[in-house]
């Protein structure tokens, strides 16, 4: 089956070029289908973070294998989703993590839906006796109303800055989406791995990766966060109100290797685990799951238990530690060698370990200044 594939522009350059997302969508669109779950996938919404692309350009090929009446659903791809980050250069490294008119993180724009508890409360007993499905809806339809007025903004003759056009073209693709994905990875060197949300524990296996991490401590208008908030929000809402409910929304994001590489081991994870993901999730029929993509991470945690070290004087990094090590408090982490302007010979410091954990990432470049990221464990 071939894709419906859209050319989506959203930013207008003084050259006269026009920078545009590109869409690539799979249905089963036959006269009399029954309409199923829409999958939203994306990919390189920071600069240096390219692993995703080559995931979807084989998740494309793949789809393309299929016949229509395999979708029960949609599935729709944006590789290369930020062409501002995308394209950014320093020399030869690929920045674009920050938006360089307002020096905002790309992945800290987004609007969310929000309302105030006593609005969310009363919405939600006006719904109590109804089922999941039709709730769902009614709740959905409020979230699209809300973001259709932003478009209003956009047009007015004040206008708007970039950010707030780029994100609107952007949710406007995957806000009445069921299932979402972003692909990254780090800027640095890391493991793979997924953040997910409360009360999706089981669907994280589906993507046969070895660690997860929760996230109960919120950075603020992430693109995955954003999608899912409102949800959960009134999910704990009803369960204050003594009905546990929760809706089909899932959101998640795939953290695929290392900074501006394309890691062979990354990408197949990355691809076969999204298609079991589509294949669980029934949105693909007709294709068996794969059996050892389905086991539970091997190791669950959370954004709290997340601990980052950064340099305590200037100097050169000497690891001691490796990705995937766990490591235990008091344990030496790195070795820092620092010069000085003070007729001394070098510092020499090490760092240990503030608690136990397993290194998942590690800063790529081994020359820092006071204060810069070197590590993380988890």
């Amino acid at each position: 089956m071939q894709p419906n594939i859209t050319t989506v522009p959203f930013h207008h350059l003084t050259s006269g070029d026009v920078l545009s997302l590109q869409l690539y969508r799979f249905s089963d669109s036959s006269p009399g289908s029954k309409a199923g779950p829409k999958v939203y996938i994306q990919s390189n919404l920071h600069g240096a973070e390219i692993v995703g692309n080559a995931v979807i350009e084989q998740l494309i090929e793949w789809l393309t294998t299929l016949e229509p009446d395999q979708f029960q659903g949609e599935v729709w791809l944006v590789p290369a989703c930020n062409p501002l980050s995308t394209n950014q250069r320093t020399h030869y490294f690929s920045t674009g993590r920050f938006n360089p008119y307002d020096g905002k993180d790309w992945n800290r724009i987004f609007w969310e839906y929000e309302t105030d508890p006593q609005g969310l409360l009363s919405f939600a007993l006006s719904q109590l006796s109804l089922d999941r499905a039709t709730i769902q809806a009614n709740y959905a339809r409020l979230i699209q109303t809300q973001f259709a007025q932003l478009a209003e903004k956009l047009r007015s003759p004040s206008g708007a800055p970039l950010s707030e056009h780029y994100r609107f073209h952007l949710q406007s693709l995957c806000l009445d989406a069921e299932y979402l994905i972003d692909i990254h990875s780090t800027s640095n060197q890391g493991l793979d791995y997924l953040y997910y949300f409360p009360h999706r524990e089981q669907s994280a296996q589906f993507f046969g990766l070895s660690w997860g991490i929760l996230i109960d401590r919120y950075d603020g208008d992430a693109f995955d966060e954003a999608f899912i908030k409102p949800w959960l929000a009134l999910e704990n809402c009803f369960a204050q109100l003594g009905r546990l409910l929760y809706f089909e929304r899932e959101a998640w994001t795939l953290e695929l290797g290392a900074g501006m590489q394309m890691k062979p081991e990354s990408i197949q994870k990355g691809v076969s685990g999204i298609q079991n993901y589509l294949l669980q999730k029934q949105v693909i029929r007709g294709v068996p799951p794969n059996p050892s993509d389905s086991k539970l991470p091997l190791y669950l945690t959370c954004t709290s238990e997340v601990k980052k070290y950064y340099a305590p004087y200037g100097g050169m990094v000497y690891p001691t530690v490796s990705l995937g090590e766990s490591v235990v408090q008091g344990q030496v982490l790195y070795k820092l060698h620092g010069f000085n302007k003070l007729a001394q010979v070098p510092v020499r410091i090490q760092v240990i370990a503030e608690q136990k954990g397993i290194v998942y990432d590690l800063a790529s470049n081994q020359a820092v200044n006071l204060g810069e990221y070197v590590l993380a464990t988890f």
